[in-house]
């Protein structure tokens, strides 16, 4: 039995000018399906999110949509899942997922997929969960957010701790390796501060 039983996977619904980023969304799915991992995602056949729930429906996996009422009705289901939830807007979609998954993984994507990644973490730093959280670093794309993360703790906005808490990789085999290795810090969010 694997340590994580599902992933939530967050990522773009266009598919980028990087032929890479289509080919790790693939690769990720297919980790994902081949270890036995319930894949849950935004639901849609759209961009990356479409590619890699197709390359993991293809190696047998288990994949959980959860779509928006809106994306719903303007026919972005993807038609081929295990199952899908409908839900009123994004914020009870986000609250699912996280429900949902045992840990997180963000692939190449925008504002959606930012503002999820950066949640999750958040989540965990506060203790709401204590679920790790990772980004697929296709082609150096996540490499400003890791700069970003770096400039906060120098301008005394973050701790160190909780900028190393997001994990970045360009393997998928060895970035869900080390989710499932993974433990929450346990220093507090505050600066100066014990508790």
């Amino acid at each position: 039995m694997p340590t994580l039983r599902s992933i939530a996977v967050f990522s773009g619904s266009n598919l980028g000018f990087n032929p890479d980023y289509e080919a790790g969304a693939k690769a990720l799915g297919r980790e994902i399906a081949r270890r036995g991992i319930r894949l849950v995602y935004g639901g849609t056949v759209r961009g990356l999110m479409g590619v890699m729930a197709d390359a993991a429906l293809a190696e047998g996996g288990e994949v959980v949509g959860i779509v928006t009422r809106l994306l719903f009705d303007l026919g972005h289901l993807h038609h081929g899942l295990s199952r899908h939830e409908i839900t009123p807007d994004m914020r009870s979609r986000k609250t699912r997922m996280s429900e949902a998954a045992d840990a997180f993984i963000a692939l190449p994507g925008g504002l959606g997929t930012f503002e999820e990644l950066f949640e999750a973490a958040t989540l965990t730093q506060l203790g709401e969960h204590s679920k790790g959280v990772a980004c697929l670093n296709i082609g150096n794309f996540f490499n400003p957010v890791r700069s970003l993360l770096d400039h906060a703790v120098k301008e005394g906005f973050m701790k160190a701790e909780h900028s190393q808490m997001l994990m970045f990789g360009t393997d998928p085999a060895a970035l869900i390796d080390a989710l499932e290795q993974w433990q929450a810090p346990t220093v507090t969010k505050w600066i100066g501060a014990t508790a």
